[in-house]
């Protein structure tokens, strides 16, 4: 079941609704998804929960044929708001009611999975472990918190994909600071289902990061394919070039 248009404009009424710092947590590794069906799923949950409060401008939506959708696909199944198929995906939100509103424009995500990448882990890692790790907080703005970017803004959208949970958390003596204690994250309690097992959530999100990895750089596989033949050929000359200098000069002595 996906959010209404309506819930998600609400939705988007947060204020603060930008990533903020990244917290501690360790980043797990997000599965590779680079099969047609994987793709074509996961761009349908990028328009369903993420296109409405964020833009991904640098991308339109005729690209996706190169995920193998036809144009019919894309008009009945994508495109939702009187776009046209060869629009940027944009949203309706104007930068300066953003900025009234959150407090901040929410950032686009065309080449998100790029921007997040450190030496903790890809972007992808970063994207997936994010949107897994959402739990009930009932002493912030928008009753949800995040373990990977601690007193985040951003609701958690896909709440009723994955149910509602809490965190639970232990004790331990301060390693730097003695007679003191800290938290520790100890799991995660299911307090109500939701429409997706905990393994169904975690493929849905790895088809949506999927598919924003394939976004960031679409003509990815086409370059990687490009550079193979561009170094067969380059190999090909250097010995070309070689045969016909120990051609010239064989019978220099």
């Amino acid at each position: 079941m996906f959010f209404s248009k309506k819930l998600l404009a609400v939705l988007a009424l947060l204020p603060g609704f930008v990533f903020a710092n990244e917290g501690t947590v360790a980043l797990d590794r997000a599965p590779e998804r680079t099969d047609m069906a994987s793709l074509q799923n996961g761009a349908k949950l990028f328009v369903n929960y993420c296109l409405n409060c964020h833009s991904a401008s640098s991308m339109r939506y005729n690209r996706l044929r190169d995920l193998g959708l036809s144009e019919d696909q894309i008009k009945n199944n994508l495109l939702f708001s009187g776009e046209k198929v060869g629009d940027l995906m944009t949203i309706a939100m104007r930068p300066a009611d953003a900025k009234s509103w959150f407090g901040a424009v929410p950032p686009d995500l065309s080449v998100i999975t790029r921007a997040r990448a450190s030496s903790a882990g890809s972007g992808p890692d970063y994207i997936y472990t994010y949107l897994r790790t959402f739990y009930k907080d009932d002493a912030r703005p928008t009753g949800w918190n995040n373990l990977v970017v601690p007193n985040v803004a951003m609701p958690h959208v896909l709440w009723q994909l994955q149910g509602v949970r809490t965190v639970k958390m232990v004790e331990e003596p301060d390693p730097h600071e003695p007679g003191k204690t800290v938290h520790r994250f100890a799991g995660f309690e299911q307090v109500t289902p939701g429409t997706l097992s905990q393994q169904e959530f975690d493929t849905q999100v790895a088809d949506l990061v999927g598919f924003m990895d394939w976004m960031a750089e679409p003509a990815r596989d086409f370059r990687k394919r490009l550079g193979a033949i561009v170094v067969i050929f380059l190999a090909l000359f250097a010995f070309l070039a070689w045969s016909l200098n120990a051609s010239y000069w064989k019978d220099v002595k």
